[in-house]
C-alpha cells in the first residue's frame, strides 16, 4: 500500500480488527444489498442505504448540504471522526458514500481494502446488533466542485483535447446491447451507448479477485492503456454514479492523477438526454 498516491486513504482488515474499539473511528457500511447489513455486519459498524441515506427523495440528485449534515449527525461522526467505508461487492457503494464525504470536505475518510467479503472469509467477527452512538452536530464545508462534474460540463467536453473519458461500465452496456447490468435492469435510459471518445475499462478490473485493489504499476497499465493518462482531465461515468466513483477513488486516491472528476449523472441522465452526441 505505501506506492498508492494516498494510502493513507486505504486501510486493511487487520487494521480494522485492531482498532474495533476506537471511540474517534467509525465503521460505515454501505452495501449494494440494501439487507446484507441487517444479516450481520463487523462489531460497531452502523449501515447506510443508498437508496434512502445517499440521495435526496424527492427530486434526483445526492444529498444536499444540509441532508448530508443530518445523515453524518445522527451517524454519531463529528468533524474530527476518521470514517472507514466499507461494503458488499467490492466496495461499488462504499467508494460513493467516501465520494460523498470528500465532496463536503470530511478530513478523514477511508475505505476497507477488500471490503465486506474480506472481512467475512478472513472469519473475523460479525453481528446482528445495532449500535447507538450519540449523536453530533456535524456540520460540512460547501461541496467541492474539483471532484464532481455535471451534465452542462459533460456535453460541453465532449471532443476537446485533453480529456479523458473513463465508462466504467460492462462493454455490452458500453456498447450499447443492454442499458444496466443484467442483474440490475430496473433503472436505464432512453438510448443504449457511451460517450463519444470514451475509453470502456470496467471498474471491477481495478480490484484482484478477493476485492483488494491491484498494484500501482497493473493500475498505470490499465488506465495509462487506455490512454487515461494523468496529463489529462479526467471523467469517470457509469449508470448511477457509484461504480464510476470506485473508479473515481482509484485514479485520485491510488494513482494520484491530479484532476478526476465523478459524472454522477452518468448513462441514465445522459443517455436520455435530446440532441446530445452518443457513440455504439
Amino acid at each position: 500500500m505505501a506506492d498508492y498516491a494516498h494510502p493513507e486513504t486505504l486501510v486493511e482488515t487487520q487494521w480494522v480488527a485492531d482498532n474495533l474499539k476506537d471511540p474517534k473511528i467509525r465503521l460505515v457500511e454501505v452495501d449494494v444489498d440494501t439487507a446484507a447489513y441487517g444479516e450481520g455486519h463487523i462489531p460497531g459498524a452502523i449501515g447506510w442505504n443508498w437508496k434512502t441515506d445517499l440521495e435526496e427523495q424527492l427530486e434526483r440528485d445526492i444529498l444536499r448540504r444540509d441532508t448530508f449534515e443530518k445523515l453524518l449527525s445522527r451517524s454519531g461522526i463529528a468533524n474530527d471522526t476518521t470514517v472507514i467505508l466499507y461494503g458488499d461487492n467490492n466496495n461499488w457503494f462504499a467508494t460513493y458514500a467516501f465520494w460523498h464525504v470528500k465532496l463536503y470536505g470530511h478530513a478523514d475518510a477511508r475505505v476497507m481494502n477488500g471490503g465486506r467479503a474480506k472481512w467475512i472469509t478472513e472469519g473475523r467477527p460479525m453481528t446482528k446488533e445495532t449500535p447507538s452512538h450519540p449523536a453530533t452536530k456535524y456540520q460540512a464545508k460547501d461541496p467541492d466542485k474539483s471532484i464532481r462534474v455535471l451534465r452542462s460540463q459533460v456535453v460541453d467536453s465532449v471532443g476537446k483535447a485533453g480529456l479523458g473519458l473513463v465508462d466504467v461500465r460492462s462493454p455490452k452496456e458500453f456498447s450499447g446491447e443492454i442499458l444496466a447490468p443484467e442483474n440490475l435492469p430496473q433503472e436505464g435510459a432512453q438510448r443504449g451507448g457511451h460517450i463519444p471518445g470514451a475509453a470502456n475499462i470496467p471498474w471491477s478490473q481495478a480490484v484482484r479477485e478477493d476485492g483488494t485493489f491491484k498494484s500501482v504499476e497493473e493500475l498505470k497499465q490499465l488506465y495509462q492503456g487506455k490512454g487515461i493518462t494523468p496529463d489529462k482531465e479526467i471523467i469517470a461515468y457509469c449508470r448511477i454514479g457509484e461504480r464510476s466513483s470506485h473508479s473515481w477513488y482509484v485514479l485520485k486516491y491510488l494513482l494520484g492523477y491530479p484532476k478526476v472528476l465523478n459524472y454522477d449523472g452518468s448513462w441514465t441522465e445522459y443517455g436520455s438526454l435530446v440532441n446530445v452526441p452518443i457513440e455504439k
